[in-house]
């Protein structure tokens, strides 16, 4: 063991400098996961006012065409994760069906 190894079992590695760079991309991860997650409780906020503002108006619950063109978009720029990521945010909006 080299004398600037110091055991990182949080980081997964014994190397000090490879630790500290986990450490700062780990600080990165989590202040995405956060704005992730406002991100995702704004967006859920406003489908929810989008469907009750349509369905005072007199009009559908849904708007299927809105959702396939969403569903398009996740797909196409993330593949098959995109739409099941897609289908989460749109429950998230509407609930379930």
């Amino acid at each position: 063991m080299s004398t600037n190894a110091v055991a990182q079992p949080t980081t997964g590695t014994e190397d000090a400098d490879a630790a500290l760079r986990i450490r700062a991309m780990r600080e990165r991860i989590d202040a995405i996961d956060t704005a992730i997650i406002d991100l995702w409780q704004e967006r859920a906020t406003l489908s929810q006012q989008v469907g009750a503002t349509r369905v005072a108006a007199g009009g559908t619950r849904l708007v299927l065409s809105r959702e396939r063109e969403i569903l398009e978009k996740f797909r196409t720029e993330l593949g098959a994760d995109g739409t099941q990521l897609a289908l989460l945010i749109l429950r998230a909006g509407r609930g379930a069906l």
